[in-house]
């Protein structure tokens, strides 16, 4: 089975969004290696650190709202 890490790291920016709190950061329960792939894409702050939450750019926040709506909302 290949992994499609591009579909995985589109489905964490979705699910970031969900977790935001104040106006940019969110929880960053999630794997290390796609935490850091959406560094490198420039939709998130270094994930490495402390702190329990990493910070969205302003890409980043435009694109994750957008996926949480594509991949997780309906269509009534």
């Amino acid at each position: 089975m290949q992994i499609d890490e591009e579909r995985i790291d589109e489905a964490v920016l979705a699910l970031l969004w969900l977790t935001l709190h104040g106006e940019s950061r969110a929880w960053k329960g999630f794997d290390w290696a796609t935490l850091g792939r959406l560094h490198a894409k420039g939709l998130i702050g270094d994930p490495v650190g402390r702190a329990k939450s990493v910070v969205l750019t302003e890409e980043g926040l435009r694109r994750s709202e957008a996926l949480f709506e594509a991949l997780f909302t309906r269509k009534d």
